[in-house]
């Protein structure tokens, strides 16, 4: 067995449950009351105060949040809303599932975020919002999206779903802003197992996004009930809550903790020669250039450690990259492949070419285990197994 082997497999991320959490949610299972409660209330009271007390409410995933945002603007068919290609391929679904039309802007090719520079010559008279993704945790240029949607009478529903515990110029992403919807999935910084919240402008807006999260139902005093609108099935329960109680508590910890590791990940990657100036066996050797993320320690979570890999100029497939660095014992991810080149969208007329950079981005991106339970020498770890497989298939290569 091989030292590699011989190691715990490190996986591409693991939420942090502690003792307390788990206590917490037997506590809920006793109780007699498992679904949307007491602890929800006191969920979205305590995230209303992260959020400088904002109305916030939770639902049972993050994609149920840009659902329900999306129908707070009355968003339907006939309209645009403009949006990223490089995102996990809800932030497209949802406006599908609307019956609205996304309509996509390419990223800089820097931050991986939508090109706000590009979105202006997007609009139409059909645009009804605009809805920014920040990948990995960085945030996308609050000033700059907002006075678009300013000049252009636009909605703003960030899907800040990667976001949790990010910063803008000082302020918590989500306590400024239109409508901000972030994700609690187990691999985000902070988990309720499965859910979200959708931060809000006001309660009128969300009393309507109650509304919408459970079957559009209006209850009174004396036990009746009305249904204006057409909802859906989207509460939180008080399991997945109490859940999110204690993680909340722990967030800024969690954050610390991945930016710290983002950290060691620059620090090691100069160290082995391996990053922007890319990885090369000796002086004389060309350098295999890699991307990594924007080194950003002021506002961005570290939600996730990205890396690009030139797959085309190594003469490997990013499937062979994978398998290497799983034979090391090592488990990495994929985020995200561009959606517009997936066949659901290729049928509505997008194709290949239409927004290079995040094809480019797309294609080249791995990314590497980043969660708090990690050490460092867990990235010293990673990042040697990344030289070792470009320098072997720099070496076959020359055979």
């Amino acid at each position: 067995m091989n030292e590699a082997s011989a190691q715990p497999f490190l996986p591409l991320t693991r939420p942090t449950i502690d003792e307390e959490t788990i206590a917490g949610v037997a506590e809920v299972m006793r109780s007699g009351w498992i679904t949307s409660g007491p602890q929800m209330k006191a969920f979205e009271a305590a995230l209303s105060t992260y959020f400088g007390g904002r109305p916030v409410r939770a639902f049972n995933s993050g994609t149920a949040t840009l659902e329900v945002a999306l129908a707070l603007c009355n968003i339907g068919p006939g309209d645009e809303v403009i949006t990223t290609p490089l995102s996990w391929v809800a932030t497209a679904n949802v406006i599908l599932r609307a019956g609205a039309k996304p309509v996509f802007v390419d990223i800089d090719p820097v931050t991986r975020n939508i090109d706000l520079t590009l979105i202006e010559a997007a609009i139409t008279p059909n645009t009804r919002a605009i809805m920014p993704v920040d990948l990995a945790g960085l945030p996308v240029d609050r000033d700059q999206l907002y006075a678009i949607a300013k000049k252009h009478s636009l909605r703003v529903i960030e899907d800040a779903a990667q976001s949790m515990g990010a910063r803008w110029k000082g302020a918590c992403i989500g306590a400024l802003g239109d409508l901000v919807s972030i994700s609690f999935h187990p691999n985000k910084n902070m988990t309720t197992s499965e859910g979200g919240c959708l931060v809000l402008n006001n309660e009128q807006e969300a009393k309507l996004a109650e509304q919408h999260r459970l079957q559009g139902v209006v209850r009174d005093a004396d036990g009746g009930m009305e249904v204006d609108i057409v909802g859906g099935k989207f509460n939180m329960t008080d399991i997945a809550a109490r859940i999110g109680l204690s993680q909340l508590k722990q967030l800024d910890s969690f954050n610390l903790k991945r930016t710290e590791l983002a950290q060691h990940y620059f620090d090691c990657f100069a160290k082995t020669e391996v990053g922007l100036g890319g990885v090369k066996q000796g002086e004389s050797e060309q350098a295999i250039p890699l991307g990594l993320p924007v080194a950003d320690f002021t506002d961005s979570n570290w939600h996730m450690f990205q890396i690009t890999v030139p797959f085309d100029q190594l003469n490997i497939t990013r499937g062979d990259f994978i398998r290497a660095m799983q034979s090391r014992g090592i488990g990495v991810g994929v985020h995200y492949p561009a959606i517009h080149l997936f066949k659901a969208y290729r049928r509505l007329g997008f194709k290949e070419g239409d927004f290079p950079h995040a094809e480019r981005i797309g294609r080249e991106t791995v990314t590497l285990p980043l969660f708090p339970a990690m050490q460092f020498n867990d990235v010293d770890r990673v990042c040697t197994a990344i030289r070792e497989i470009i320098s072997e298939t720099t070496s076959q290569n020359k055979k």
